[in-house]
């Protein structure tokens, strides 16, 4: 572990802190001012920037309550990307013969 007690990889005697996988929730997107916040699943509220997605999933619209996932290395947030949306299957209405 590292001195932050994130998970860490040695790499030439550096210690080089390893992203973290989370999930967590969209709050808001303003694509003005480039800038998002979403909550993790632990609670905590973080600020995201547009550049913090991957390319193609910068919301576009309403995106409160949107599932995404997304890396952090040392309370930085980095390549943020939705969650895709399962719909539920529904059953088929059986034919009468």
């Amino acid at each position: 572990m590292g001195k932050s007690g994130m998970a860490s990889s040695t790499s030439a005697g550096f210690d080089t802190p390893v992203p973290a996988r989370e999930v967590g929730t969209m709050l808001w997107f303003n694509s003005v001012k480039d800038l998002g916040a979403l909550e993790m699943a632990h609670g905590e509220r973080v600020g995201v920037p547009g550049t913090a997605f991957l390319p193609g999933e910068k919301p576009e619209g309403r995106c409160l309550g949107k599932a995404v996932e997304f890396e952090t290395v040392e309370g930085t947030v980095a390549r943020v990307a939705f969650v895709p949306e399962t719909s539920p299957r529904r059953a088929r209405r059986r034919r009468s013969h």
